[in-house]
């Protein structure tokens, strides 16, 4: 379920800026396949996500879902990590964690106050 939230809002996200055409790119092959209607799934609980999901696709004039095993996605699996970690007095807000892409290895990089 916590795949499909994520994947929720990124969709609402791109809605919200008005993208047209999106590439989603996931590390949970059983998700894109279910969302594309290549996999069936009788978990009740996951129903609802996966026809929001579709709904919202249908807001874009396309939509393609590229997969890539988690072993070649290291950084947001060490960013999933980081974040079921984190404990906030509010439960229901979490400061964002700016994140910067840089042309060079992080050894490369200063770390700035």
């Amino acid at each position: 379920m916590a795949e499909y939230e994520a994947c929720i809002m990124g969709l609402n996200l791109a809605i919200d800026m008005n993208i047209q055409e999106l590439l989603v790119i996931g590390d949970s092959d059983l998700l894109l396949h279910q969302v594309q209607g290549e996999w069936a799934t009788k978990n009740t609980k996951i129903l609802p996500y996966m026809h929001h999901m579709q709904e919202l696709m249908k807001r874009f004039t396309k939509v393609e879902f590229k997969h890539v095993p988690r072993i070649q996605n290291e950084f947001i699996d060490a960013e999933a990590t980081l974040s079921s970690m984190i404990q906030h007095p509010d439960k229901n807000f979490i400061d964002p964690v700016p994140v910067r892409i840089h042309n060079q290895p992080a050894y490369c990089a200063h770390v700035e106050e």
